[in-house]
């Protein structure tokens, strides 16, 4: 990555607006389940404070819609920070501008941190306003992104603030978790130890065809499964019963198979169920001969079989999108199984591309036994599609 990084600042007594990706699962009781992605950022965080600098932390969760909401408060992220920071103070400001913030930060000593509230509580965020980013602004003399999983969005906080201290002389950089997810997915892409495999599921083929696309010029293998996998099997005649297909995607699916040649690899059988229900009466046929009143709802053992012979000799494997509804146990176990198979390769960079594949790793308890597990689902589909991130190319060239 040829971007300045948090190591070419010098931070003592400076002032550092650090955007996070906060935007953890709350409970109906506003408890969090799941911290991976505040743990995430405290590489960064210790770093700068350890360092002297006076810390402004920034972020998003759910979405309120540019209004407050106090179901989706930072503040139990505050409370959580604090816990997991003990030899720092961390408070939780009341809002995201304005005079309290502003007293706030004015009070702050080198070390101390201050979380502002959720950025999407205004309007400005999500659609880049500059006064608001000035606002923003105003509390860093140096800005940081850190939140990789926003790095695709042209959000003020993502690109009009770096662009506004830049303006008023600060730097612009990296934190430690951007810089990872750009080095391992970068690195995977671009310089891959071949063999090199891409793993995509998921329902849509529209959602991926960039992806596809800027895959094939690049692996030695791509395995397609999960509803996707429907729409190419739809372009070859099959008749699919009640399983979700694309339709209007079928003729593109028809070119990327012809473009493909022999490098794209689809399931030989399926699990097709009466229902899209967790204990729907499920069989298991070959991928052309779904019955009418079936539905796919999962690769079959024949496919895992298959897809575990292509990726044994793989050194580099990318994996995006579940292969069934892995949500259901019942309809799980080809997903589950392709995590156990990354899991047990030996000298192989194994990377997940975040959002559903890496909760699939999670819930097979498996995220220690891959290389990586991307936190932005959205963000590393993008860079998997060969497309600038605008929270990256906005920051300062090394």
């Amino acid at each position: 990555m040829n971007k300045k990084t948090v190591r070419d600042l010098s931070p003592q007594g400076r002032r550092v607006l650090v955007r996070v990706d906060f935007n953890v699962p709350l409970d109906e009781r506003q408890r969090i389940t799941d911290d991976a992605r505040i743990r995430a950022a405290l590489p960064t965080i210790t770093y700068l404070a350890e360092r002297g600098a006076k810390l402004v932390l920034m972020s998003h969760l759910g979405r309120p819609k540019g209004q407050r909401d106090p179901r989706l408060s930072l503040a139990p992220v505050g409370r959580h920070l604090q816990e997991l920071l003990p030899d720092y103070r961390v408070r939780m400001a009341s809002d995201v501008i304005g005079p309290d913030v502003d007293t706030l930060v004015k009070a702050m000593e080198p070390g101390d941190i201050v979380l502002l509230e959720n950025l999407r509580f205004y309007p400005g965020e999500k659609k880049g306003d500059l006064e608001f980013a000035t606002a923003l602004a105003a509390y860093g003399d140096d800005y940081v992104n850190d939140a990789f999983g926003t790095c695709h969005r042209a959000h003020a906080s993502m690109v009009a603030v770096p662009q506004a201290i830049r303006a008023k002389g600060g730097s612009a950089v990296a934190g430690f978790l951007v810089e990872k997810e750009i080095a391992f997915l970068g690195n995977a892409v671009n310089h891959p130890v071949r063999p090199f495999f891409a793993i995509l599921g998921g329902a849509k083929v529209s959602d991926k065809i960039g992806v596809i696309r800027n895959l094939l010029n690049k692996v030695d293998g791509l395995i397609i499964g999960g509803g996707m996998a429907n729409t190419f099997f739809a372009a070859q005649g099959y008749e699919m019963g009640k399983s979700l297909v694309e339709t209007d995607a079928i003729p593109l699916a028809k070119e990327l198979l012809a473009e493909a040649e022999d490098k794209l690899h689809l399931p030989i059988d399926v699990v097709a169920a009466t229902e899209f229900n967790a204990d729907a009466d499920a069989i298991i046929v070959p991928a052309d001969q779904v019955p009418a009143n079936r539905m796919v709802l999962d690769i079959g053992p024949e496919s895992i079989a298959h897809f575990q012979q292509l990726l044994t000799p793989a050194k580099t494997v990318v994996w995006n999108g579940p292969l069934g509804v892995f949500e259901f146990p019942r309809f799980a176990k080809g997903t589950f199984a392709i995590a156990q198979t990354l899991a047990g390769l030996e000298d192989t960079i194994t990377i997940i591309g975040g959002g559903d594949s890496a909760a699939a790793i999670k819930k097979a308890g498996l995220t220690d036994k891959v290389t990586h597990v991307s936190t932005g689902g959205g963000a590393s589909l993008v860079f998997l599609e060969g497309k600038p991130l605008p929270g990256i190319d906005v920051l300062d060239d090394k």
